[in-house]
């Protein structure tokens, strides 16, 4: 069993994380940091304590999450590695390639594993969307596009998102998911020994709010090779609009919705319950295809959304050294195109590795 400390208590740790460490038989979780909740009101077993410095303390904890506010990541996650724990980290995990890459590097010191809580990989969405790519029913894909809007006109009153410093704004927020999807699909690889290599990185961020003093939307052009990515978010789109559209030589899948694993915790409903991440038929994507000569079109069923699989893979590397599913690798990329991206230091062409 894994014994494991949260570090905050607010959507990730409370929604995101505590009940997949609670209801997985692989894990303890034992204590909470937080100084505006109490814990033990949802789960009863955990100890509440009110500073970092307690759970590195404690030598029955193996593995610390950290889901307090970004600007702390890249220090908590020093502290922890320094302390001889595994570390878990929201993302944004680093606001630079160089922080990044300095943190991979402390891990591996240290002997201990560091993940990066890229759970959207295992949204009911994407899975379906992947799914859909990889059965070849699509034929040589084209074009890709992922979108995430939202409307939200006034300021988060979660004051520290709405200030300017490393690693804020929707790119790192929103952002960082889709760039990591596509890396699964595709790929994060600019080694030419990739066949979907990513050739050039273009985008921008800006403020579409008034009075907001971060970057509020993003819009991306990732190429590789024949495929053209296109990767856009907002915080000022109200009307709802496709997540994903896949174009390919045989065909198309469009999806709207997006995954329900967040509102079904929110809800009360545990990870554990055959209910939990299953999306409502009306947001079943639409497949346009040709088979054996007949043009088709019909809905695909959507995959159930299953963060659980990110929490296992973590038991099984820290426990079996197995390989974990989300590389540190691919997050060292995602940060580079985010890089690119908002200093515009790569220009057109893809970083290189």
């Amino acid at each position: 069993m894994v014994t494991v400390a949260l570090v905050g208590f607010g959507l990730s740790g409370r929604y995101l994380q505590a009940p997949f460490f609670d209801v997985n038989p692989n894990f303890k979780l034992k204590t909470v940091v937080t100084n505006n909740q109490n814990p033990q009101d949802i789960f009863p077993s955990v100890q509440k304590v009110s500073t970092l410095e307690a759970v590195l303390a404690d030598a029955e904890i193996d593995l610390v999450s950290i889901c307090s506010p970004n600007a702390t990541h890249v220090d908590y996650t020093k502290k922890c590695l320094l302390a001889g724990k595994h570390v878990l980290v929201e993302k944004p995990f680093a606001p630079t390639l160089a922080v990044a890459q300095e943190l991979v590097n402390l891990a591996k010191k240290q002997g201990k594993h560091l993940f990066i809580f890229q759970n959207r990989r295992f949204d009911s969405d994407f899975m379906t969307v992947k799914k859909v790519i990889e059965s070849g029913i699509l034929g040589k894909i084209h074009t890709y596009q992922a979108h995430w809007n939202r409307y939200k006109p006034l300021p988060n009153p979660k004051k520290w998102k709405e200030i300017v410093a490393p690693a804020s704004g929707i790119i790192y927020d929103l952002g960082s998911h889709i760039i990591d999807q596509t890396i699964a699909l595709l790929g994060g690889s600019f080694s030419s020994n990739n066949p979907n290599v990513l050739l050039h990185t273009q985008g921008q961020t800006f403020t579409q709010r008034e009075n907001s003093t971060i970057d509020d939307a993003f819009n991306i052009r990732l190429d590789y090779n024949d495929i053209k990515i296109t990767l856009t978010g907002s915080l000022m789109v109200r009307g709802e609009l496709p997540r994903y559209i896949v174009h390919g030589s045989k065909g198309s899948f469009i999806k709207y919705g997006i995954d329900v694993q967040e509102d079904h915790a929110k809800a009360g409903i545990l990870p554990n319950d055959p209910n939990f991440g299953i999306e409502a038929p009306q947001y079943f994507g639409t497949l346009t295809t040709d088979l054996n000569g007949l043009a088709v079109q019909g809905k695909v069923e959507t995959e159930r959304g299953n963060w659980a699989i990110l929490f296992q893979n973590i038991y099984e590397v820290i426990t079996q050294n197995k390989e974990p599913l989300i590389k540190n690798e691919d997050v060292l990329t995602q940060i580079k195109i985010i890089e690119a991206v908002k200093t515009e230091k790569y220009g057109a062409k893809a970083p290189s590795s």
